[in-house]
């Protein structure tokens, strides 16, 4: 769906898996400043929005996801993986309840899958799967916003921020009163800097949770059977993953950034050594200047100077090897 805040002045519109929003409205930086200082709302009207009704929500989804949402308080928010059989990532959900509905965002367009996904476990519970993202249109209002949020509208709070899952009629309006709109760039800037995966960008076909820091966050190891349980209890208890997720300082010029799937290799081996890992999200920060964050194998030595392609990067670990 195409946001009505891309007619905004100075909106340069998102491509890729972003299309829909503004990646900027014209300056960069003033808007990554802005936000870190809790000001303005990003647009995040493309990412899909289910919700889960009736009396067995919160038990069924208990049993489908890999964290413990049976007793989840109304209100409190979370964020939970679909694994495959094999444990590996599928689906990133964002969760709040209010009570009554089970409300998540998800990636752009993920959403058909993920409820085919939960249509087929229904069985015999009691509850109702529905796709919202043609109603609702999500919106973040940053850590330490004043903005006002409309009474009655479901909204996730966090470390981070709020997500507030808006009427979708009701975008324009209370952008107006509420702004300025702030770009997907700043937000995945200050998503970078603070180390928050991304599915899709942070993960591959063969992602596991443990790579990426998601245990504790988005899986809980102390609740019961859910598909890809196995994979996670065995690298927990008996093994190590075979990637860390790593936090890339990018020495050189803003002129260029290394795309998703850029080669990483040790810098005392040179720009045609062996591929050691790849570049997820690179990104220009107000403050850090290029950063990145990187898949690397687990032996990588956390003290070892590292390129990515032919520029510089000093790494801090994110995931422990």
């Amino acid at each position: 769906m195409k946001s009505p805040l891309l007619s905004l002045p100075g909106a340069v519109p998102a491509e890729g898996v972003d299309e829909g929003v503004a990646a900027h409205y014209g300056d960069l930086f003033r808007e990554q400043r802005t936000l870190a200082d809790g000001n303005g709302l990003v647009d995040l009207s493309h990412r899909g929005v289910i919700t889960v009704t009736g009396d067995d929500r919160l038990a069924w989804l208990h049993l489908l996801l890999t964290q413990h949402v049976s007793d989840l308080p109304a209100g409190q928010a979370t964020e939970a993986l679909v694994l495959s059989a094999h444990g590996h990532i599928e689906h990133a959900l964002y969760i709040v309840d209010d009570g009554t509905t089970t409300w998540a965002h998800v990636e752009p367009g993920t959403q058909e899958a993920l409820i085919a996904y939960l249509e087929s476990m229904k069985f015999f519970y009691r509850v109702e799967v529905a796709d919202r993202t043609e109603e609702f249109a999500l919106i973040q209002l940053p850590a330490g916003s004043i903005a006002p949020v409309p009474d009655g509208v479901a909204v996730r709070e966090t470390a981070y921020g709020r997500d507030v899952f808006l009427p979708r009629a009701d975008l324009e309006a209370y952008a107006e009163q509420n702004g300025p709109a702030i770009g997907l760039l700043a937000h995945e800037a200050l998503r970078v800097e603070n180390h928050r995966p991304r599915l899709g960008f942070e993960t591959d076909h063969r992602t596991i949770p443990h790579e990426l820091g998601w245990i504790g966050t988005a899986v809980h190891l102390q609740k019961g059977c859910y598909r890809g349980q196995e994979t996670v209890a065995r690298v927990q208890n008996l093994g190590k993953p075979p990637r860390r997720l790593v936090f890339l300082h990018l020495d050189g010029s803003d002129v260029h950034l290394p795309p998703h799937g850029a080669p990483v290799r040790l810098a005392s081996d040179g720009p045609e050594s062996r591929k050691l890992g790849f570049v997820t999200t690179s990104v220009r920060h107000h403050e850090l200047g290029p950063i990145a964050l990187a898949l690397v194998k687990r032996n990588v030595p956390v003290d070892a100077d590292l390129i990515v392609d032919t520029t510089a990067a000093a790494q801090e670990v994110v995931v422990e090897p």
